[in-house]
């Protein structure tokens, strides 16, 4: 799959195995960052590369900063070639945000590839060329817009995700299907048991159709100020739950929770049907599993969360929501409170029966 950027044109393939991986290593002038659970799980692939071209970073929500950033920038300026450097990252995006943000500002931007390993960041991050970092309590308020060189997705990665990390990942998997159309929808439900079971042919269908979806997107709206915002559908609910949990519920899943809340809005505005929310909600409801007690949540928290929002754009709350009508998704910018109030109940009354 080819995605085209203003920037440049970027390869995405889906492989079968790991054989690639003594394609990267023979590169010259490259430099590795890899999560430190990859590295873990698959030290022996990583054998040969001198510990000088690798750097091992636990990938979480207080590392994805600028000086963590700066530190990849501090070691890269050790290769010789400088602006012929190539940066080399692996992991989930986390490790994407970081080091896409790094690659960019280093001599005004340097070549790098990208190796997702997380079914979150192979279904959907990996292309667009977003980078984001944390400010203080705030995710993602830092950032830029500048795609990998190449992406290699190999599915084999995912058998080794945690329960939760997965369940993270299918929540983007769900939502882009539902947001494409009724047949969308159909597919998911009839797919979701075999994507529960990890099956890898399944695994490439929907990884697939999710970037082939999100690309009609970020080609006509690559830099986010029309209709790719429309990508943020149930993010701004999402990005909230994460912050006001401490990240306790990891991204994928609180946009899963995201799409129950936005949709009860939206059905409340009478622009979607109750047999759409209710055939969403019970495949939702297949990947969200949380053990944090939303029922006890700092509303006023959540609130502030959400109006640090990117997508904010005046003292109004605005949110995506969907509509009945197939790929029309909705930016509102009248959110009341007692709607999102009213969202909130509605999901922990729904998720805790």
């Amino acid at each position: 799959m080819i995605i085209h950027s203003r920037f440049k044109d970027y390869n995405v393939e889906i492989t079968e195995d790991l054989s690639f991986f003594d394609k990267l290593k023979a590169l010259d002038n490259s430099e590795f960052v890899v999560d430190k659970n990859v590295y873990r799980l698959y030290k022996e692939h990583f054998d040969g590369i001198s510990s000088d071209r690798l750097i091992v970073i636990e990938a979480t929500e207080e590392t994805k900063v600028l000086d963590t950033a700066l530190t990849i920038c501090e070691k890269m300026t050790n290769i010789p070639a400088k602006r012929n450097a190539c940066l080399i990252s692996i992991g989930g995006g986390i490790i994407q945000d970081i080091t896409g943000f790094a690659a960019n500002v280093l001599y005004r931007g340097i070549k790098w590839i990208f190796v997702p390993t997380t079914l979150l960041a192979g279904c959907d991050s990996c292309i667009g060329g977003k980078t984001s970092l944390n400010y203080k309590r705030f995710k993602n308020l830092l950032g830029t817009f500048y795609p990998p060189d190449e992406i290699f997705i190999c599915p084999a990665f995912f058998q080794t995700l945690t329960q939760k990390d997965y369940e993270s990942g299918l929540g983007e998997v769900v939502k882009f299907n539902i947001m494409t159309s009724m047949d969308g929808l159909r597919n998911i439900e009839n797919e979701i048991d075999h994507l529960l079971n990890r099956e890898e042919d399944s695994l490439r269908k929907c990884i697939e159709k999710s970037l082939s979806f999100k690309k009609s997107f970020i080609e006509v709206d690559e830099f986010d100020k029309g209709e790719r915002i429309k990508l943020n559908f149930a993010h701004t609910f999402g990005h909230g739950i994460e912050t006001v949990t401490n990240y306790a519920i990891p991204h994928g899943t609180a946009v899963a929770i995201g799409m129950i809340m936005a949709d009860r809005i939206s059905e409340n505005r009478n622009i979607l049907s109750h047999e759409i929310v209710e055939r969403s909600e019970k495949v939702l409801l297949k990947v969200i599993h949380i053990d944090y007690d939303l029922r006890k949540i700092d509303f006023d928290g959540f609130i502030k969360a959400i109006r640090k929002d990117k997508k904010q754009v005046n003292d109004q709350l605005t949110a995506v929501l969907m509509t009945n009508v197939s790929k029309d998704l909705r930016i509102v910018n009248d959110i009341q409170l007692d709607e999102i109030k009213d969202a909130v109940n509605y999901f922990c009354e729904l998720y805790y029966k």
